[in-house]
């Protein structure tokens, strides 16, 4: 491909969860996740198939009120590219190839009042944990962590338990529910099979994860 060639999202093989302003896009091929800030998040939504890169920069310009530049939308294009979140990424052509962010940014310039974008690998749950659905865990300190995650706190954790001896985001009343949680998820038996993370277990034959740490399954 050259540079202008129409993007493409990639689709097959991941798992995407959008929030108000972020994109968490988990790949099930290579067990890596990533967050898209709002601007790369964005960009990601307008590559359809359909679009040139001077459309996308023009239809997030109406979105954002604020002067999107070809360059910011390269930039976070040649960051798709890198970590394969484009279809036919590796033979996709951008102007700034070979180029670090640092080198990029410089040439950008910070005349837009918009956020660079930015694309953060992220703690990534197992393959397994994805396909179901389970959310990402994000920082140690993070609140609203759903079960499985490591927690310090019973406030870190969305329904408000840090169990496992105070390391691991549990499950209250054998159904996760809560503020900023997944959507519940029920616990079954401890000692069945395919439970899932934050559920009590009495082995790691028990877990999704075949992970039993101190009676709770994790990821």
């Amino acid at each position: 491909m050259k540079p202008g060639d129409i993007p493409l999202s990639r689709k097959d093989n991941i798992v995407i969860q959008e929030t108000a302003s972020e994109i968490l896009i988990y790949d099930l091929a290579k067990n890596k996740a990533f967050c898209l800030n709002e601007t790369s998040a964005m960009v990601w939504q307008e590559c359809d198939g359909k679009k040139s890169v001077t459309e996308i920069s023009q239809n997030l310009s109406k979105k954002l009120k604020s002067n999107v530049s070809d360059e910011i939308v390269w930039l976070a294009l040649n960051q798709f590219k890198k970590d394969n979140l484009l279809e036919k990424s590796e033979s996709f052509v951008t102007p700034f190839d070979g180029l670090s962010r640092r080198e990029i940014v410089k040439r950008i310039g910070f005349a837009s009042m918009i956020a660079l974008p930015v694309i953060a690998s992220v703690l990534a749950p197992t393959a397994v944990n994805a396909q179901s659905g389970v959310c990402f865990c994000g920082t140690a300190t993070a609140l609203s962590r759903p079960p499985g995650c490591a927690c310090n706190a019973n406030g870190q954790c969305c329904n408000n338990v840090c169990g496992g001896g105070g390391t691991t985001c549990a499950v209250s009343g054998g159904v996760v529910a809560g503020p900023g949680c997944c959507p519940g998820t029920v616990c079954g038996p401890a000692n069945g099979t395919n439970v899932p993370p934050g559920c009590g277990c009495n082995g790691n034959g028990n877990c999704a994860t075949n992970n039993c740490t101190n009676g709770i399954c994790a990821f």
